[in-house]
């Protein structure tokens, strides 16, 4: 057998019942020979089960981490084990499609990229909505006003437009964005940059990722012929609902967007103005919401939301974020499952984030 040249890691984005779908389309979709590391920070014990029978039908590396965990941590995690010349971070709800990865590897051979990114879709049905076909991050001087302001520039592309309706339209092309739903690396970016930066708790991190690796000399592609969908929540299960509710926690959010702020040196514009502001999105969307038409039999009552659910979503919420903190301040424990590599001396050693040159 040919020597796999790139290990897919994978790791928890917001929740876990999307597991099993995910995991067999990498299986069913996926001709190229690939390594695979799966991170599973605190999985329920359903999911659990099911990824260690995988790992053991599969023979992959199977990390168990009884603690939830951020994308960057986990994708930390698993990079410690990845020796090959390229890795592939997918999320644990991302659907794959024939040929994925054989594209994108063929893109970063042609092309000498050190990032590539996919069509990404959204939601289901899957492949049919695009959620990015690449995009722009980078910093520009703002010039008006009595002193220059750094501000940052964000823009995906093609969000929300029908695969259908554009696919003609794209074309492997240079880009300054992509996301880590699923993106393709070289290895020895890492061994320049440093790992991951664990200080972008749950968001922006793709940005700031992509804009180092730009700033470093390298380049970001992306490549229409591969095609995958993530698909995001709502929790479809009880057990899905902490992890999800501190994923995407004021306090995470927050974090990680000074820190997107100070790393380089933007000022605060009306951009992080408005994420401030619909800071708890997410949850109001896909928890909130729900829970108040059931709890009210299906008449929308903005008084119960605002002045019942929100105040108790805002202390349950403090709460896991609290909790969150303090396990911070115990070592890990880092369970192997199968075929890993991981030392123990090496299981609480702490994970640096690359700094700006």
């Amino acid at each position: 057998m040919t020597e796999p040249q790139v290990t897919i890691v994978v790791v928890p984005r917001e929740r876990f019942s999307c597991t099993r779908e995910s995991l067999e389309s990498i299986y069913q979709y996926t001709d190229t020979p690939f390594k695979l590391v799966y991170v599973d920070g605190n999985s329920p014990d359903g999911v659990r089960q099911y990824l260690e029978e995988q790992a053991r039908l599969h023979e992959f590396n199977l990390i168990r981490v009884d603690r939830y965990l951020s994308p960057n941590k986990s994708r930390n995690i698993g990079l410690s084990q990845v020796k090959t010349k390229y890795v592939a971070f997918l999320d644990n709800d991302v659907i794959v499609s024939p040929g994925w990865l054989e594209q994108l590897i063929n893109c970063a051979e042609e092309t000498n990229a050190t990032v590539v990114g996919p069509l990404m879709c959204q939601d289901k049905p899957v492949h049919e909505i695009v959620h990015f076909a690449g995009g722009e991050s980078h910093i520009w001087t703002d010039n008006n006003g009595e002193r220059p302001r750094r501000r940052l520039r964000e823009k995906m592309y093609k969000q929300g437009k029908r695969v259908a309706e554009v696919r003609d339209e794209l074309q492997r092309q240079e880009t300054e964005l992509a996301e880590f739903h699923c993106v393709l690396v070289r290895r020895s970016i890492f061994d320049r940059l440093g790992p991951l930066d664990e200080g972008m708790l749950n968001t922006k991190e793709h940005l700031d990722f992509c804009m180092s690796v730009r700033e470093a000399g390298e380049t970001v592609y992306f490549e229409p012929a591969s095609l995958v969908t993530y698909v995001p929540g709502p929790p479809l299960e009880l057990t899905d609902l902490p992890f999800y509710m501190l994923r995407w926690s004021d306090a995470w959010q927050l974090n990680s967007l000074h820190r997107l702020r100070d790393k380089w040196n933007l000022d605060e514009d009306a951009y992080f103005q408005v994420k401030y502001k619909r800071m708890g999105w997410r949850r109001r969307k896909s928890i909130l919401m729900p829970l108040s038409e059931r709890l009210t039999f299906g008449i929308k009552s903005g008084f119960f939301e605002r002045r019942i659910l929100y105040p108790l979503d805002k202390l349950l919420n403090r709460y896991l974020s609290d909790r969150y903190v303090k396990q911070q301040s115990e070592p890990i424990h880092i369970k192997p499952v199968i075929a890993t590599e991981i030392q123990p001396e090496e299981q609480n050693k702490p994970t640096p984030s690359f700094s700006r040159s």
